[in-house]
Order: structure tokens, then C-alpha cells, then sequence
């Protein structure tokens, strides 16, 4: 019985494995969220900046709203976000997964219909 010489190797399984390892990389790198906010600093000639405002609005699973940790009414909460400029300021929303859906429309029905742009929707990963 004659052997045969190990000239070659068979690189196509180790090429099928690679294959299989970038689409697998590739369709789960598309799910991973970015976890920074993204802020467009403003630039002014002058030393001071205007920094921007950073409001959290949060409501509890008994529907109650709270500004900036402060329990207030809607109305309440309303007439503050009235003083905010909708272009520059950011309004971050912590929801409780267990509250009702119409508190959480109730606010961003009042942040769209001011104008408000950077709206952000805090959530746990």
C-alpha cells in the first residue's frame, strides 16, 4: 500500500467557516444601539457658550409626571416647557415600562406640537 505525500491543504472549509463568522458579525453588529447621546455643540466667537438645557421628564407606573425629579402636573409641566427654546434644549423621557401608553403620548403630543426637536426616550439595554 502506497501513501500519498501531504503537498497541499484544503483551505475551502477554513474559507466556508470565515464566511459564515462575517455574516453572522454582520447581521448582529446592525442590532447594537450607539448608547451616547449625540449633541451638536453650538460655536459662538465669544468665551461663553450657550450650553444647552438637559430636561428629564419621567413618569412613574401610577401616571404620575415629574420634572427634572420634581412631581408635577401635566399642565404644570406645560407651561415650564413653554419657557425652553424647542431648537437648543434636549427633553429626555423616562417612561415605567408599566404605565399606561396615554401618558406617555400626552407628553410627546406637548413637546411636538411646541416644536420641540432633541427628544430623546431613555430605555434599559
Amino acid at each position: 500500500m502506497r501513501r500519498e505525500r501531504f503537498d497541499k491543504m484544503n483551505v475551502v472549509p477554513f474559507i466556508d467557516i470565515v464566511l459564515v463568522l462575517l455574516v453572522i458579525i454582520l447581521a448582529t453588529s446592525t442590532f447594537v444601539k450607539n448608547q451616547t447621546i449625540k449633541v451638536d455643540l453650538p460655536s459662538a466667537s465669544s468665551k461663553q457658550a450657550e450650553e444647552k438645557k438637559s430636561i428629564h421628564i419621567s413618569i412613574d407606573k401610577d401616571g404620575k409626571y415629574f420634572y427634572d425629579k420634581d412631581e408635577l402636573a401635566l399642565e404644570d409641566i406645560k407651561t415650564k416647557l413653554l419657557t425652553l427654546d424647542p431648537k437648543k434644549d434636549l427633553v429626555s423621557l423616562h417612561m415605567d415600562k408599566a404605565s399606561a401608553f396615554e401618558y406617555f403620548v400626552s407628553v410627546i403630543d406637548i413637546l411636538k406640537s411646541k416644536g420641540f426637536e432633541n427628544i430623546s426616550i431613555i430605555t434599559k439595554q
